[in-house]
């Protein structure tokens, strides 16, 4: 007798880290740890460590779109996330597959990497805009993608706010404007931003470390992991916050640069992660 999964399937779309502390290995850890079962469509491959990116290869916008046909055929997603597309063919490739597809959908506008290095071309900012940014149930930008996305500068919460409803004017259902980039002190706030709804301030304690890299991939992973249980969006946002913060506390470096946020801490301590819950 065939035994129904008891996780519920959760599709991550993005580029390869070879570090292995963001993209798809940083999602597909995230997935596990908050108990669902992990996908990929895999958009680019990186040569990468913790000292920056040295390459990229990208496979065709073709096999990128059969890859995600093949998988969202036969597995049922119940959430999905993007992350680095690359480039505007591959974007315009997943765009129509997206579009038909039920699931909710988070999009993290990877645009360059902690390091500096640039992860979406210059001309498929256009087709992000146009062709990904609608379809998503929730866009997670951080302070400099918010900015070159939306066109305002962010330098206080009335430009912050400014810059929310901007985005929302590009069609996502909801907003999180990330904190890590501002300078708030003992606190990072991450602003939700909803249609006909005042900004919503999460707030959480900054963790002082340097090993930051993949807590873009690591956030938006753990929203659409909350999703795919059936959380409300609100509740997956904190729930995921709560994971990044006790990752980012318990955080190592892994070579000679800022290592990632430590995927595995539910299981390595577990009576920390089962306090934060509550």
């Amino acid at each position: 007798m065939r035994k129904t999964h008891p996780l519920p399937a959760v599709l991550t779309i993005a580029g390869s880290d070879s570090g292995g502390g963001a993209g798809i290995q940083a999602d597909l850890k995230t997935f596990a740890m908050l108990q669902t079962y992990g996908a990929s469509v895999i958009t680019a491959l990186t040569a990468q460590n913790s000292l920056g990116v040295t390459g990229i290869e990208a496979p065709s916008p073709e096999f990128v779109a059969l890859q995600l046909k093949t998988v969202t055929e036969d597995l049922t997603i119940r959430a999905a996330k993007t992350g680095m597309l690359f480039s505007r063919e591959i974007m315009a490739a997943i765009a129509p597959i997206l579009a038909a597809s039920p699931f909710p959908l988070v999009v993290d506008p990877v645009c360059v990497a902690a390091s500096g290095h640039k992860l979406l071309r210059d001309d498929a900012v256009a087709t992000l805009i146009a062709d990904i940014i609608p379809l998503a149930t929730l866009l997670t930008p951080n302070r400099f993608e918010a900015e070159l996305l939306s066109g305002q500068a962010i330098g206080d919460d009335a430009s912050a706010r400014k810059a929310l409803d901007k985005l929302l004017a590009l069609g996502a259902k909801a907003v999180l404007l990330k904190g890590g980039h501002f300078d708030t002190g003992d606190t990072v706030t991450d602003l939700l931003g909803r249609p006909g709804h005042a900004p919503l301030a999460l707030a959480m304690p900054r963790v002082a470390t340097t090993n930051i890299h993949g807590t873009g991939c690591t956030l938006s992973a753990g929203i659409a992991a909350g999703l795919a249980k059936g959380l409300p969006l609100e509740d997956a946002i904190r729930r995921a916050q709560t994971y990044l913060n006790l990752a980012l506390a318990t955080s190592y470096a892994v070579g000679r640069g800022p290592g990632p946020a430590n995927h595995s801490a539910p299981l390595l301590y577990p009576e920390q992660w089962t306090a934060a819950q509550q």
